[in-house]
């Protein structure tokens, strides 16, 4: 009856994961990826080229090594835009070449064109050179992502005015910089080029920023900031954004201040990338800034043969959580009930340095009223903080003082996101503080922060 069992738009975390797993039940699926190679924005603007750039920022910089060798060591002096380009690239084509021997050995079928729904059970694909053809299938999953929102008032040069997608095909390095927008993007990008020893200036129409994350660690993090000379400016709605006689950015800030760089990149936001796929024609909307709406559970739109997942359906917007819901509406579309997803999931950050976190804020277990004692570790107290020369870094863990059950882990600096899972999977198997205070740990490592901080906490409690 149909051309396939399911067509995907999209061949990101999502997509993919959702393609896979409709092959591996035995289903005929097609991709869909207007892009010219697959990956979707996760592979070739977003995640794994910021990160990428980050761990070459951090290699080339000997940010690293400064806690031993002082401020001014640098594995390489001169560090140029094509440094970094050189290894993303290499990076990108490697992404880019598992991906397709994943999809070639599981028999999933790419299609190479912008797609378009133009009925509930059919999709239009328009190739690059405007030849059309339209498929049809049981199910869709719109897995399109999103893309950097660009607002009118900002002038974008694709130079000197930047988005989260251009940044990464940077023309040069600049002398200095402004980010507009404390959200996960910014902030990442922020720290990046602050750790190459750019002057950065961040702005944020909100007083605070991150606010998902525990308030303690967002302090912590604001005094390292500060500590670099990032300037903040918080609090400050942007007016106006021009470019003066000399070449560089003014930005104005409402409260009457305002600031001049070299560059400038705007990351205040994304919208889902859903305006060219004609939902209207099966009978799906999309919010203010074009994202679907699903059903939490099964990951189906208002039309149930519909589904969609990834970042186009909003938070969490992260490629560990968008893979789970594409296998997720993938199974339930062919009939399958997965798996309840665990209660706690890890969220990580790659900023210089890092930050993750699972569980509860401290924030959070207030407002629900449990009580609860804390437990605080600093990287520099373990032999392993010492050896690799930390200054900084922390690790905060939250009990119950009623039934001793963890509650939630927040980790800032080196390796943050790597150590976050021991946390999280104490969390799901619902685990109390005698883990921590009784279970041994490799020595010298930075996990051995767990149990400084359950100990930290089990003084406390049993005073």
């Amino acid at each position: 009856m149909y051309d396939y069992d399911m067509v995907v738009i999209g061949s990101g975390p999502s997509g993919r994961r959702a393609a896979v797993q409709c092959a591996k039940l035995g289903k005929s699926v097609l991709v869909v990826e207007k892009g010219r190679r697959v990956g979707g924005v996760s592979v070739h603007t977003g995640t794994i080229p910021s990160k990428t750039l980050r761990e070459t920022v951090l290699n080339l910089s000997g940010w690293r090594e400064r806690g031993f060798y002082g401020r001014s060591y640098r594995v390489k002096q001169d560090i140029a835009a094509s440094d970094l380009m050189t290894r993303l690239q290499k990076t990108l084509d490697h992404e880019v070449e598992v991906l397709e021997h994943q999809f070639s050995r599981n028999l999933v079928r790419t299609a190479n064109g912008e797609a378009r729904l133009v009925s509930p059970h059919e999709v239009e694909i328009t190739s690059s050179i405007g030849e059309t053809k339209v498929v049809s299938a049981a199910f869709i999953l719109i897995a399109c992502g999103t893309r950097p929102f660009r607002p009118d008032y900002v002038p974008f040069d694709g130079t000197s005015v930047l988005d989260s997608d251009e940044i990464i095909e940077l023309p040069k390095l600049p002398r200095s910089l402004a980010v507009i927008g404390a959200g996960v993007i910014g902030v990442e990008y922020a720290t990046i080029f602050s750790a190459l020893d750019v002057p950065v200036t961040l702005i944020e129409p909100r007083p605070t920023f991150l606010d998902f994350i525990d308030k303690e660690l967002i302090d912590e993090f604001m005094h390292e900031l500060r500590d670099r000379n990032v300037a903040l400016r918080l609090g400050s709605k942007v007016t106006s954004i021009e470019k003066n006689a000399q070449g560089h950015i003014v930005t104005h800030l409402s409260d009457g201040r305002h600031v001049t760089t070299e560059m400038l990149l705007f990351a205040a936001g994304r919208v889902g990338a859903t305006d060219r796929l004609n939902l209207e024609a099966a009978g799906i909307a999309v919010d203010h800034r074009g994202r679907i709406t699903v059903d939490p559970v099964t990951l189906q739109t208002s039309v149930p043969h519909i589904y969609a997942a990834g970042d186009v359906i909003g938070f969490p917007s992260l490629a560990s959580t968008s893979m789970e819901q594409g296998r997720v509406a993938a199974c339930h579309a062919l009939g399958m009930e997965p798996l309840a997803p665990p209660e706690f999931f890890p969220y990580g950050i790659y900023s210089v340095p890092e930050i993750s976190t699972a569980g509860l804020t401290e924030e959070e277990v207030r407002t629900r009223g449990i009580p609860y004692e804390v437990g605080i570790a600093r990287f520099r107290e373990t032999s392993r903080g010492h050896i690799m020369g930390l200054n900084s870094g922390m690790m905060k863990m939250i009990f119950s003082t009623k039934t001793r059950r963890l509650l939630g882990v927040h980790i800032l600096g080196e390796g943050a996101t790597e150590l976050i899972h021991i946390g999280q999977a104490v969390l799901n198997l619902k685990g109390t503080i005698d883990y921590f205070i009784q279970n041994t740990f490799n020595y010298p490592t930075l996990a051995e922060a767990y149990k400084i901080a359950g100990l930290d906490a089990w003084n406390r409690m049993t005073r």
